[in-house]
């Protein structure tokens, strides 16, 4: 009976029965497909498994091929690489990734496991971003825009926004569902100041677990409130609740939320809750600024950081403002389920290919 259910599983998933139209759609349901079948043993070559699937009511017998390959969930579990000050920063080239099927694969890849990648020699134009975005599929629009431009402005509305320096945060907690990957692309760089700082939070996360294990279930079962209001793409007034470090039904960190320049005022917790929140608090944040765990790099006009914006924390060294514009970074946002569709279509078609040739 185990064999039989493992195979009947197999034969809803496969693709490519009968039992599914042109798109791969099913077109009836599992109780028909169940009534009078039977299963033959199948074969395993390499990552595929052969199986026979009869059905009486068809008097038709159909042998099949299941792809053995990875869904979502497995690829969510897959092993991350954590990492701190001692960070070899992934670099590949723009137009590889734009232009080179392999190369896009292993750039998402990376970014997956890593969660920070480098693409440099991209044109120190605006506009590169908007080309990212159509490599992936497309770019996450938010109240800043579709892009976004980071230079010192007179009239700020972000923080983000001045030649000041920046602390470890994420962007966009205030969002119910924040964008997943970040894109920073450098089109000039001032001479003094304005060095890039990076930190893996689901590493610290970790670090915290272990050091006060406290302090980590507060900080990921307290509600914070975040709210963000203002004028740039259009006018906003958005509020959220967030945990800081944010976890699944596995107890595993599956995001960080933390920004205080839009952590709100209001703090909805029993008074009893305060002072161990905030310590626990002080902790994270002592562990996210150690020199153990923070990554300092500088762009250069070209380069393009893409970074899991759920999971790495990024800041900014001051640096002094000028008569003109000194520093300017293009931004951009995508979400993971987009970047994930293109790394799942890429391995794919490249699967396809390696098979095709291999047939040759």
């Amino acid at each position: 009976m185990r064999d039989f259910t493992a195979h009947v599983s197999a034969q809803d998933r496969c693709r490519r029965l009968l039992l599914r139209d042109e798109k791969g759609r099913r077109v009836c349901s599992l109780v028909m497909q169940l009534e009078g079948a039977s299963v033959s043993s199948g074969a395993v070559s390499g990552n595929e498994r052969t199986y026979g699937w009869k059905s009486n009511k068809s008097n038709t017998t159909l042998v099949f091929l299941l792809m053995i390959t990875s869904h979502f969930s497995r690829e969510e579990a897959a092993e991350r690489q954590y990492w701190g000050s001692d960070l070899h920063l992934p670099e590949i080239p723009f137009e590889e990734i734009m232009y080179n099927d392999r190369s896009a694969y292993q750039w998402l890849c990376t970014l997956k496991k890593v969660g920070i990648v480098l693409l440099t020699g991209a044109a120190a134009r605006q506009g590169e971003l908007v080309k990212l975005g159509h490599r992936i599929g497309f770019l996450r629009l938010t109240f800043y825009g579709p892009t976004w431009q980071v230079q010192d402005k007179a009239d700020a509305n972000n923080v983000a926004y001045t030649t000041g320096k920046l602390c470890f945060h994420t962007d966009y907690p205030v969002l119910q569902h924040p964008p997943g990957v970040q894109f920073l692309h450098c089109i000039k760089q001032t001479a003094a100041g304005g060095e890039s700082e990076v930190v893996d939070g689901f590493h610290v996360s970790n670090k915290l677990k272990q050091q006060n294990p406290q302090a980590y279930q507060i900080l990921s079962s307290t509600a914070v409130d975040y709210t963000d209001v203002g004028v740039d793409y259009c006018d906003f007034a958005v509020q959220c609740k967030q945990r800081i470090i944010d976890v699944d039904y596995r107890g595993q960190v599956v995001r960080i939320n933390y920004n205080n320049a839009t952590r709100d005022t209001v703090f909805d917790i029993p008074a009893e809750k305060v002072r161990p929140f905030y310590a626990a608090l002080k902790e994270f944040d002592d562990l996210l600024n150690s020199r153990e765990h923070k990554f300092t790099y500088k762009l250069k006009p070209g380069d393009i950081v893409t970074f899991d914006n759920w999971r790495v924390l990024h800041g900014r060294q001051s640096f002094r403002s000028g008569s003109e514009v000194t520093r300017h970074l293009e931004g951009a946002y995508a979400d993971w389920d987009v970047v994930m569709s293109r790394l799942r279509l890429l391995r794919k078609r490249l699967t396809v290919c390696k098979l095709t040739a291999a047939a040759m």
